[in-house]
């Protein structure tokens, strides 16, 4: 696998080296793989307990990233999902501690365990006030406590705040342990994993998910979850892990927690935010009030895709904690809340009176264009075929959408003359149609129906003029031309015939426009594209015609064999 890395035997001393660089406040210890405030002597001098965590890396920005007034005083990082050596963690307790002593905030992992708690054990020989806390969050596998025990993943980074807050008001290193113990029996967390990890020294994941699978409560360094699943949508998945942890931690009916939603690495933010959507509503539905929340990267597993869940619940004292000011490179400050289910919603403007005005029209449009759009519905597979050869792919879905809400709509345009009905087309595509085709055809549609205006029951000439107008526009908006390869090699040829013939009208003259259409989207084929993202394909794009020319031969079509049905 690809990585942006000079050799895998050095990440983890170039990571660090890049993460002080770009953060003043921190620095690193020589000769050990530790990050330190860069304060530290001032800091030591100040009185407070210090606070050290760590562990193997590949989970940034934990815990590195959590360092700073009110977080934590230095981390420990190992190799990649490796724990730091006992003299590393020794190493940071001689370097970060002052008289007031430190508290080591560890993941319950067997390495962690015992190499920070040897170190803790050294240090006390050597004169240090040392204790330490393991973060066992992760109620996955709660079922098999007895064994290993529960894993620490992404609760530790509200751990790390509320500790820091403690030991940042100067309480003494049994109080701030207290602390640290009352937010580790508050928490829990599990998370659901879509993609598989990379070591970089190994090259190639540890294991593997199928197209389809995922994997419920799997372990931050790839370890075996509750269970292997279909991929389901995400707020299904919602509900099984905030269903679980508030099981587990016994939340319920008014209660009030803090929710940490967390990227494992390669989550894209659309995503993310989806999930957090997700979690409000769900979260409103157990009854439980979110009073903080915080959604992003925390702690992660390399470039795992997924996410995982962290709730607490809380009260007055610990939301005094998680609100106290804290500065560090990863922390993002204070949480969102109280979330509600939903977003705030901004009501708009009343539509000025007179705009709805009803007025009656020629029954044929409301027919023609019905027909219109289910032709884009029925041929939405084949245009976003075309679309997925040389644009983005979403051409068909997007005028299937758009054709989709006009078929919902037209009936409910109060007035049925022409120009407000092209009016109100115009409106429901720039609503539902997104791309440049969406801004396009309404930019086309507002201009034909100012050439409609005051026209009571427009003939074929007028028709011809409003169609002519319209494509016109769309070319100057589109800054385009035929020639071009885009919906205008379609549509001008159509508007030229129209124009030419319009004192004839009829349907032989629509079938000549048709096939004026239709062999100028076929010429499209042997074009280099020069307009929108085909435009990046070049010479690639040659032999496929231009999906937006061929939509316009679609909807041309299907008006034209409306009008000769409904004579």
């Amino acid at each position: 696998m690809k990585k942006l890395i000079n050799a895998t035997a050095d990440v983890v001393d170039d990571m660090i080296a890049g993460l002080a660089i770009a953060n003043p406040g921190l620095a690193l210890l020589e000769g050990e793989r530790v990050v330190l405030r860069a304060d530290i002597e001032a800091f030591k001098a100040s009185g407070r307990v210090a606070l050290i965590s760590g562990g193997g890396s590949g989970h940034e920005p934990a815990h590195a990233g959590y360092i700073g007034e009110g977080l934590l005083t230095a981390a420990v990082c190992g190799d990649v999902f490796t724990s730091p050596s006992t003299d590393a963690v020794l190493a940071a307790i001689r370097a970060a501690t002052g008289p007031a002593g430190a508290l080591l905030i560890v993941k319950n992992y067997t390495g962690d365990r015992l190499n920070f708690g040897l170190a803790a054990e050294i240090a006390r020989s050597e004169g240090f006030a040392v204790d330490m806390v393991v973060v066992a969050d992760d109620m996955a596998l709660a079922e098999n406590a007895e064994t290993a025990g529960r894993r620490g993943i992404a609760g530790t980074v509200l751990v790390h705040k509320i500790t820091g807050a403690a030991a940042a008001e100067g309480l003494s290193l049994a109080d701030v342990k207290t602390e640290a113990e009352r937010a580790i029996s508050a928490i829990g967390s599990m998370g659901v994993a879509l993609s598989a990890c990379t070591v970089p020294a190994a090259g190639k994941p540890g294991f593997t998910l199928g197209d389809g699978e995922i994997e419920l409560g799997l372990g931050i360094h790839g370890e075996a979850g509750v269970s292997r699943t279909a991929m389901q949508p995400s707020r299904a998945l919602v509900e099984i892990l905030l269903g679980r942890i508030f099981a587990d931690r016994n939340i319920g009916q008014g209660d009030r927690v803090a929710l940490l939603v967390n990227n494992l690495g390669g989550t894209p933010v659309m995503e993310m935010q989806i999930v957090v959507a997700d979690v409000a509503r769900v979260a409103a539905r157990f009854g439980v009030t979110i009073d903080r929340l915080w959604a992003g990267t925390f702690l992660t597993a390399l470039e795992m895709a997924g996410c995982s869940l962290s709730a607490m619940k809380v009260d007055a004292a610990l939301l005094a904690r998680l609100d106290a000011p804290a500065s560090a490179p990863a922390w993002p400050g204070r949480g969102a809340g109280p979330i509600g289910a939903g977003p705030k919603v901004i009501s708009q403007a009343a539509v000025a009176p007179g705009a709805l005005e009803a007025g009656e029209g020629d029954p044929r449009l409301a027919v023609a264009v019905r027909a219109a759009a289910e032709a884009l519905i029925a041929d939405e597979a084949r245009l976003t075929d075309l679309d997925q050869q040389v644009g983005d792919g979403d051409l068909g879905l997007n005028l299937a959408r758009g054709a989709e809400a006009i078929l919902r709509e037209i009936d409910a345009y109060p007035d049925k003359r022409a120009a407000s009905v092209l009016r109100a087309l115009s409106a429901s595509l720039r609503k539902t149609v997104g791309g440049t085709s969406g801004a396009l055809y309404a930019a086309g549609l507002l201009r034909a129906a100012s050439e409609l205006e005051g026209v009571p029951t427009p003939g074929f000439a007028d028709w011809a003029r409003a169609f002519a107008a319209g494509s016109a526009a769309i070319a100057r908006l589109g800054d385009a031309r035929v020639g071009d390869r885009t919906m205008l090699d379609a549509l001008l040829p159509a508007a030229e015939v129209l124009s030419a013939a319009s004192a004839y009208g009829g349907a032989e003259v629509l079938g000549h426009a048709i096939a004026a259409a239709r062999e100028g989207s076929a010429a499209t084929a042997a074009i280099a594209s020069r307009r929108g993202r085909s435009s990046y394909l070049g010479e690639r794009a040659v032999g496929v015609p231009d999906p937006g020319a061929e939509a316009v031969v679609v909807w041309l079509a299907a008006i034209a064999g409306s009008l000769g049905r409904s004579g």
